[in-house]
């Protein structure tokens, strides 16, 4: 199961439970969760579309802090990181002195936002596609070209 499926199911379970309660009709049950998750994977797909654009205009911005401004400071942080749980442990262990630099835990969220951010927009938009190709298979299917075109190979 992946990231878009769980997301969908901590938000659907609930939802789906009271739809198997309400409607007696289980075609028209699945047909209103079919609809609700379509809606919902085209929500989410708007917001990421909304925060791509963003990221996009920082990398195509004029200055050079506007466009790399995210990458730095990831670079920082996983810097600190490596510091503290790399070259600080061998140096006070080889030399006695090891400098470690605080990590607010603000930080330590932010970069795992950033790279957990970057791993479920990924996942996502992978998600999506694959949604948005199964609609086009099924409706394809749905209209007989598949059978045509299956019938034209074998004949």
């Amino acid at each position: 199961m992946n990231l878009v499926s769980k997301a969908l199911s901590v938000i659907t379970g609930p939802l789906f439970d009271v739809l198997d309660q309400v409607v007696t009709d289980k075609d028209e049950a699945n047909r209103l969760k079919t609809e609700i998750q379509a809606q919902l994977i085209d929500s989410q797909n708007s917001a990421l579309k909304a925060q791509m654009q963003i990221i996009l205009a920082e990398a195509q911005g004029d200055s050079w802090a506007q466009r790399n401004w995210r990458p730095v400071l990831m670079l920082v942080i996983v810097a600190i990181i490596g510091n503290n749980y790399l070259i600080a442990p061998y140096l006070g262990a080889m030399f006695g002195v090891g400098l470690t630099l605080p990590l607010p835990e603000r930080l330590w969220d932010l970069m795992t936002l950033g790279v957990g951010g970057y791993v479920a927009g990924r996942t996502v938009d992978k998600g999506i596609k694959n949604w948005q190709q199964g609609k086009v298979e099924q409706s394809a299917m749905q209209s007989g070209l598949y059978r045509d075109a299956d019938v034209r190979r074998n004949p």
